[in-house]
């Protein structure tokens, strides 16, 4: 390859690098004249949407979620469901061997 074919070629790859690298900069696809969106997509606001309102926290309950009894209750049908499975298992385990 000759010495003016590289340069050719380097320049080639030079500008189509710094093509894609400032493409990258550009407006959106969909904002294009020709490609552009489709015709029953509603139209796009003017000015883009504040921020979330992630500290608008929901006022606090006047009642409880959950009785504390009704909350030991459950909390111990959990944990005997916990121990049926372990005692299953182990039991599995050892018919296994």
């Amino acid at each position: 390859m000759s010495v003016d074919r590289r340069k050719r070629a380097l320049a080639v790859a030079a500008l189509l690098a710094s093509a894609l690298a400032l493409g990258g900069c550009s407006i959106s696809i969909a904002d294009l004249p020709l490609v552009g969106s489709p015709a029953d997509a509603p139209d796009r606001p003017k000015e883009p949407g504040g921020y979330l309102p992630v500290h608008d926290l929901p006022p606090d309950r006047e009642e409880s979620a959950m009785e504390p009894a009704e909350r030991a209750k459950i909390q111990n049908e959990l944990i005997a469901a916990r121990d049926r499975q372990a005692s299953t298992a182990a039991a599995k385990g050892t018919a296994a061997k």
